[in-house]
């Protein structure tokens, strides 16, 4: 059982496995308290699931559920267009949410719209409405602001290490009643320029025309190909190793989200995260993950040393006087190339 064992995964429809996403959610359930889930044809965070998988992800929830764990919906989105504050498209919501409350039994909704929340509110009083990580709320204030539109939050990522913020935020959150959540292993950009540009890309994927540009990847891709910007990985990045999760627990005492509904290795990720240990080259458990982009390095993590996390977790960010993650990167990036044996 995993040692913090209040673990969110993301579902995922798996047509190219020889199992179905339930069965490696069933050989960890211990670990987990909640599965999140997009509708099919529905816009969210990451491209939309194909409609011809709803029977399937139905039934595969139904079993999820039967395990004892939460089942999450998420309507997450940063831009519905012009549907944003449509009437039309409240009603559409409702009749989702009452399908799945009675089919599937679902507890709590994501959302990064206002009118989502509201809606859910008023219809569905007993629902838990949790904000999306990617309404980047990483202060008290910003929590504050929108208290009455969400029961719980995931905290703006690029926050996960710092410790004095997530003490005071967590003393707030117990003052106010909220659960706080944070996603342990994204691989992207800390403070991402064009994040805001991306998520919405991704809301109207559907809409896009077909003759769209394909030599124009993410900007974490094209930043990472520079061998030069690859210390960021270490100074500047939020992912949380599994081997340091019980530490981060003892500041943090809330909940972890897992980022694999489009990871091509869910089993892996969990299975670390249930474990807290991982034998590998650590781009590999992250989603966005660049193991091809920086071949042949990779970063090896069993070679971390002990004190990494709490170095990590107590640092001034000031990386222009120190050279800890320097020396750290001179022991854990390694070349697979012959050439370098």
């Amino acid at each position: 059982m995993s040692k913090v064992g209040k673990l969110s995964v993301g579902y995922r429809v798996m047509p190219e496995e020889t199992e179905f996403f339930w069965e490696v959610v069933a050989d960890y359930r211990e670990s987990i308290s909640e599965v999140y889930f997009a509708w099919p044809g529905q816009a969210s965070g990451r491209a939309p699931v194909e409609e011809k998988y709803q029977e399937q992800i139905l039934w595969e929830l139904e079993k999820i559920k039967k395990l004892g764990i939460q089942l999450n919906l998420l309507l997450n989105a940063s831009c519905y267009g012009r549907q944003a504050l449509s009437s039309d498209f409240a009603r559409e919501i409702v009749s989702l949410v009452g399908f799945l409350i009675d089919r599937l039994g679902i507890g709590t909704i994501t959302t990064m719209s206002p009118l989502v929340a509201e809606t859910i509110k008023k219809n569905f009083p007993k629902i838990n409405r949790r904000a999306s990580v990617n309404m980047r709320l990483g202060t008290i204030a910003a929590l504050k602001y929108v208290q009455d539109f969400f029961e719980g939050y995931c905290l703006q990522r690029e926050y996960n290490r710092d410790t004095s913020r997530l003490s005071e935020i967590q003393a707030w959150a117990i003052k106010e009643g909220k659960e706080l959540q944070i996603l342990a292993n994204s691989g992207c950009l800390n403070f991402c320029s064009f994040q805001t540009f991306h998520d919405n890309a991704v809301a109207h994927e559907k809409e896009m025309d077909s003759n769209r540009v394909s030599d124009l990847p993410p900007l974490c891709r094209q930043f990472y190909k520079h061998p030069r910007h690859r210390l960021e990985f270490l100074q500047n990045s939020s992912w949380i190793r599994p081997e340091d999760i019980q530490l981060h627990q003892q500041i943090f005492f809330g909940s972890y989200k897992l980022a694999t509904r489009m990871h091509g290795h869910p089993r892996m990720v969990l299975a670390a995260y249930h474990s807290g240990r991982y034998q590998g080259n650590l781009l590999d458990l992250l989603e966005p993950g660049f193991s091809e982009d920086w071949w042949p390095l990779m970063v090896d993590n069993t070679r971390f040393p002990p004190d990494w996390f709490s170095q990590v977790l107590t640092c001034a960010k000031n990386c222009w006087h120190c050279d800890f993650c320097c020396q750290v990167a001179g022991k854990v990036m390694i070349s697979l190339s012959p050439e370098d044996a």
